[in-house]
């Protein structure tokens, strides 16, 4: 087995007649893996260790949230990796989240693959176990295990297998450590050798009551292209966002089918009486779920240092307090404002003289060449004047910018940004996230705006989108700063 980053061609992501996003395969045999996890817990590490530079990126159809799919060869079979979205849920209350529970509910992938951190693994179980729920071959894959051995955590994959029923695999994808591990337990679940047999969430009787009645209706109606069990917990839920996608996939309303219907209405009367109104039956879903994930986490997670989160947690305390979080972000910005604008001056000076000469000699170059008077001045007085200025004033301020902000970045430094903002941003009708934008766009005005697609809301997105167009970015100053002196100099 091995890992191949040599273009072996690469699979297009489309969308079918019915609407869900569908992989094309360039052989019969190729086997489409959906990759999911949480944000932040190194999906996209795992992802550009297993495909290389083997990958294409664009959007899923209809959104606005980018998709990116590789490939890899294990034992002589190519396998199509989709990086689904980030998200810490599949039900669906965001545009990631529709879109993550969409394709690997109806894109009809031969397996997925769920990395967690081994950090937090509880936090991490709980997607696990929702996607189980809709499709159960799954591969668990403990990530960040290297971080996990520092702040003494350890996790017993064995026991945490056999109480999933699925293959778990520990990695460090940073090092790429374990991923050839996680390639062999992914053909095996692809090929059926991997002898699976998930784990099921038990919830309170009365809700297990009412997927038993309408259990057998749902299965009948599907016709076994999905997981009857999950339709049937998502149907007694009101899921509207997977109905509008159910009637798309399978080209009708499963709810409206007299059998379903009927037994649904008589599933949703008993857990009425027991106490349980539909406007309470996520919650009690929920609930179910993050106790299963507890359970799980206790049993298989031992834990060798006490307060091993407890430095974290105050520097946490610290920086999103109402005392000393906005003075702090205060002057962490400012100070990055501060490099940014003194040190790019040397360098700016230095390519500003070093264009300048090299102007000067292709000036005279030209003049040596005897070119007319109107071609000299298009090309230099021009573009190469115009195209000196840009680099010399826009290049030095963006490479030291955007470097500092990505370091606070991967520090988890700016959602504490967006934290300690959202209330000042809500009373003005936006989203703290945009502090996050807004901030981009001091850099470059283009990032920011591009930026807004991490805002769910499509109300609070345009906001932002509209907004950030005021933000006066490094390539702006320069043309305000002219025309600031053609119209108010002599005030």
């Amino acid at each position: 087995m091995g890992l191949s980053e040599e273009s072996t061609g690469t699979g297009v992501l489309s969308c079918c007649g019915s609407g869900i996003l569908k992989v094309e395969k360039d052989a019969e045999d190729d086997r489409v893996v959906a990759l999911a996890g949480n944000p932040n817990v190194g999906k996209s590490t795992v992802f550009n260790g297993l495909t290389g530079m083997n990958q294409h990126t664009g959007n899923w159809p209809g959104k606005t949230v980018a998709c990116a799919q590789g490939r890899y060869q294990s034992g002589g079979t190519g396998f199509i990796l989709v990086d689904i979205p980030g998200t810490y849920s599949l039900m669906a209350n965001s545009e990631e989240e529709e879109i993550a529970r969409d394709f690997i509910c109806f894109g009809e992938p031969d397996a997925a693959v769920v990395v967690a951190d081994a950090t937090c693994l509880e936090r991490n179980l709980n997607l696990v176990l929702q996607v189980m729920e809709i499709r159960g071959k799954t591969v668990l894959c403990v990530n960040l295990l290297d971080e996990a051995k520092k702040k003494g955590i350890q996790i017993d994959l064995g026991a945490l297998s056999q109480k999933l029923g699925i293959p778990v695999v520990g990695t460090s994808a940073r090092s790429g450590k374990g991923l050839k591990d996680l390639t062999a337990a992914v053909a095996a679940v692809c090929g059926g050798k991997a002898g699976l047999h998930p784990y099921r969430i038990t919830y309170r009787r009365e809700i297990e009551d009412a997927v038993a009645l309408l259990q057998p209706a749902v299965e009948a109606a599907l016709g076994g292209k999905l997981n009857a069990r999950w339709v049937a917990l998502k149907l007694l839920d009101g899921d509207r966002s997977l109905m509008k996608s159910l009637k798309r996939y399978l080209g009708f309303d499963p709810a409206q089918r007299g059998d379903v219907s009927a037994r649904l209405a008589q599933a949703r009367e008993s857990l009425a009486k027991a106490g349980i109104p539909p406007e309470s039956f996520r919650d009690e879903v929920v609930t179910a779920i993050v106790r299963a994930g507890e359970a799980l986490a206790r049993e298989t997670v031992v834990c060798k240092k006490k307060g091993y989160a407890e430095r974290d947690r105050k520097i946490d305390r610290i920086l999103t307090s109402k005392a000393t979080g906005i003075p702090i972000m205060i002057l962490l910005l400012m100070g990055i404002l501060w490099i940014t604008i003194v040190g790019a001056n040397a360098p700016s000076d230095l390519l500003a003289r070093g264009l300048s000469r090299l102007g000067e000699l292709l000036a005279g170059l030209l003049q040596k060449a005897c070119a007319p008077a109107w071609l000299s001045g298009l090309l230099m007085d021009g573009v190469y004047r115009t195209l000196a200025w840009v680099v010399a004033v826009m290049l030095p301020p963006m490479a030291i910018f955007f470097p500092l902000f990505t370091l606070l970045e991967d520090l988890g430094y700016l959602p504490r940004v967006a934290f300690n903002l959202d209330n000042f941003f809500r009373r003005a009708g936006a989203h703290g996230k945009q502090s996050l934008t807004m901030c981009m766009g001091f850099g470059c005005n283009a990032c920011g705006v591009i930026g807004c697609r991490i805002i769910d809301s499509p109300r609070e997105r345009l906001i932002a989108i509209l907004t950030n167009n005021f933000v006066p970015c490094n390539g702006r100053f320069p043309t305000l700063i002219a025309v600031i002196t053609m119209f108010f100099a002599a005030t």
